[in-house]
């Protein structure tokens, strides 16, 4: 799976195949090495995440070992990921830099507000505050409308 599709994200096609078929298992192969993008693939769901420019038979030899439930990565991958457990976590809002419309609607989501709700408070329509969640679920790596608030409020 690549990162970038033609109409969908290959974070957001992972997590849809990952909800639909469960048992599938995704490898993303992308010249994306940053760290939203791959922890939003592991986090959708992806068993593994190279980079383009890793040797074929590396690719192969990964798509083996996935196969044998393993989760391969090329090497800048792995520092990536070695590299955020040794960062100390601080509140993810403000390193993804939600937009302000961003911090609005989740204002209006931790009142317990609903889409249609927002829409009418914030005078735009339900498919703009729906785009603004997904946008918002990305950037908070988080999959609900609890998760998102829960990290806001943190």
């Amino acid at each position: 799976m690549d990162i970038h599709l033609p109409r969908m994200s290959g974070v957001d096609c992972t997590r849809r195949l990952k909800e639909l078929c469960p048992s599938v298992q995704i490898l993303i192969l992308t010249v994306y090495e940053d760290n939203d993008r791959v922890f939003g693939a592991l986090k959708a769901g992806a068993s593994g995440y190279l980079l383009k420019r890793a040797d074929p038979a590396d690719i192969l030899r990964s798509i083996q070992e996935v196969k044998q439930g393993g989760a391969p990565m090329s090497s800048q991958i792995a520092r990536l990921v070695v590299r955020s457990f040794r960062e100390p976590a601080h509140n993810a809002h403000l390193d993804e830099k939600l937009s302000q419309r961003e911090e609005e609607i989740l204002q209006q989501l931790s009142k317990g507000y609903s889409t249609k709700e927002i829409a009418e408070r914030l005078s735009v329509s339900v498919n703009t505050v729906r785009t603004h969640l997904q946008h918002i679920y990305e950037k908070l790596h988080v999959r609900s409308r609890t998760e998102a608030v829960v990290k806001f409020l943190q």
